[in-house]
C-alpha cells in the first residue's frame, strides 16, 4: 500500500496520484481528443463558411451557429485553464492565440485575479517571473486589490489568499515590493516609506509561522516582535499601539494559505525538474535498492516502479544540502544531508502499508554515471529551499539604516 492522502500531514502536502509518464500519456490523449472535436464540423457549418467567404447571402443568421461558437469558445477556455495549471506560460499563450484574453497586462491580470479553478501555485509562479510583461502583469494584478482603510494584517490576508507565494527568494522579493507599493498608495499616511511596509510585512509573515507552526517551541512574545521592528520607519520606531494590534490579530487567527484542489496535485508531475533511476541505500538495512526518483516542487519522491501511482517515500528538501561522496562499493555517489546534523524530516511506507517518519540523518544515492550524478546534484541544489524571508528582511533593514545615516 502506498502513501495515503490522509497521512500526508507528515510533510504538509498530499502525495501525487499519478506518475509523470501516466499523466503525460493521458494528457496527450485528452488533448488530441479535444482537438479532434474542435476540428469536426457538420456539412452545414462548412457550407455556411463557404457562403461567407464568397459574400453570398451575407444576411444569413442562424442561432445554431452562435450557439456552436459559444460552445467551442467555452471548451477552448476550459482547455486554456487546464493548460495554465500545467504550465502557466503555455496556458496564457494558448488563451491569447485563441482570442480568449488579450496580451495586455490588465487583461492577463484580470484573468489571474477573477477566474475560478486556477492553480494558486501556478498564479504565483507566473507573477514572480522577471520578464517585463510579467512585471507589468504583477503590478496590474496587485492594483486589483483594494487595501484602502485596511491595517497591514488585513491587507496581507487578502493578498496572500489570491495566490501562493513561490519558494524562490527573488520572486518573493518582487511580489512583496509590489504589495508594499500598493498598500502605501492606498494608505499614504501609515508608513514613511514602502521599505517600512515591506520589512513589517515580512516580520508579520515570520511571526505567523513562529506562532502557529507546532515545530517552533519558542513562541515570540509581543515585546520581541516590537523589538524586532525598532527603527524601521525611516529610522524611527513604529507606534507600539499599531504593532500590538498587528500582533494580536496574527496570534488570534493565522493566515489562511490557499490549498489547490487535490486533483491539481497530479499536474505537479507534468514538468518535473528531473526524474530517473537511482540506487538508494536503506536506513536500517544497509543495502542498495533501485528506485525511480522524481524531483519536483522542492521534494524528492521515490517509487518502486515507474508505473506506481503513489510514492513509497517523500523527502522534503527544505534546508538540506547535497554533495558528491565516495563509497567503496558504489561509483558516482551523492548524499543528501542536514548541515546541522539533524534527522531529516521525511516519510516512507513500510511493507505492511504503515506510513512512518524516516530515520535518516542522510540519504546516500548512486547514479549510473558521473555525468548523471552531477546533473542530479545540480538539479537538487537548485530546488533546495531555505526560508528566504530572513535574508530579504535583513537586506532591507540594512538599506533603511544606511539611507537614514546618510541624512
Amino acid at each position: 500500500m502506498a502513501v495515503s492522502r490522509k497521512d500526508s500531514f507528515l510533510w504538509g502536502r498530499a502525495p501525487p496520484r499519478f506518475t509523470s509518464a501516466e499523466v503525460n500519456r493521458d494528457g496527450k490523449a485528452k488533448t488530441q481528443e479535444f482537438e479532434l472535436l474542435d476540428d469536426i464540423q457538420s456539412p452545414l457549418q462548412k457550407l455556411r463558411l463557404e457562403i461567407n467567404q464568397h459574400n453570398v447571402m451575407p444576411d444569413i443568421h442562424n442561432p445554431q451557429t452562435t450557439q456552436d461558437k459559444t460552445v467551442t469558445r467555452s471548451r477552448r477556455f476550459l482547455r486554456g485553464k487546464k493548460k495554465f495549471n500545467m504550465d502557466p506560460n503555455m496556458g496564457i499563450n494558448y488563451l491569447v492565440e485563441n482570442g480568449l484574453i488579450e496580451w495586455q497586462a490588465e487583461s492577463v491580470a484580470a484573468f489571474l485575479y477573477k477566474e475560478e479553478g486556477l492553480n494558486k501555485s501556478a498564479i504565483g509562479n507566473f507573477l514572480g517571473e522577471r520578464e517585463e510583461m510579467h512585471l507589468e502583469v504583477l503590478k496590474a494584478f496587485v492594483d486589483l486589490h483594494e487595501f484602502y482603510d485596511l491595517n497591514l494584517v488585513q491587507a496581507l490576508r487578502q493578498f496572500l489568499w489570491s495566490f501562493r507565494l513561490p519558494g524562490e527568494a527573488q520572486k518573493i522579493d518582487r511580489m512583496m515590493e509590489a504589495f508594499a507599493a500598493r498598500y502605501c498608495e492606498c494608505n499614504p499616511r501609515v508608513f514613511q516609506s514602502t521599505d517600512t511596509c515591506y520589512i513589517l510585512s515580512f516580520s508579520i509573515i515570520m511571526l505567523n509561522t513562529s506562532l502557529h507552526n507546532p515545530n517552533v517551541k519558542d513562541k515570540p512574545s509581543l515585546q520581541r516582535f516590537v523589538s524586532m521592528n525598532r527603527g524601521i520607519n525611516h529610522g524611527e520606531d513604529l507606534p507600539t499601539e499599531l504593532l500590538t494590534k498587528l500582533y494580536a490579530s496574527i496570534r488570534s487567527e493565522p493566515f489562511k494559505i490557499p490549498q489547490d484542489d487535490g486533483n491539481d496535485l497530479t499536474l505537479t508531475f507534468f514538468n518535473p525538474d528531473r526524474e530517473g533511476w537511482l540506487l538508494k541505500m536503506g536506513g536500517r538495512i544497509k543495502t542498495w535498492k533501485r528506485r525511480w526518483f522524481i524531483l519536483t516542487d522542492s521534494c524528492l519522491y521515490y517509487f518502486k516502479y515507474t508505473t506506481d501511482k503513489d510514492p513509497i517515500g517523500i523527502i522534503p528538501l527544505e534546508n538540506l544540502c547535497i554533495r558528491e561522496m565516495q563509497d567503496s562499493h558504489k561509483l558516482h555517489c551523492l548524499e543528501l544531508y542536514s548541515p546541522k546534523g539533524q534527522k531529516i524530516k521525511a516519510c516512507k511506507t513500510e511493507n505492511k502499508g504503515r506510513v512512518v517518519q524516516g530515520q535518516h540523518q542522510s540519504y546516500k544515492l548512486s547514479a549510473a554515471s558521473a555525468e548523471e550524478r552531477d546533473d542530479w546534484i545540480n538539479a537538487v541544489r537548485a530546488s533546495i529551499t531555505k526560508d528566504p524571508f530572513y535574508d530579504l528582511v535583513s537586506l532591507r533593514k540594512r538599506k533603511v539604516i544606511n539611507n537614514t545615516s546618510s541624512y
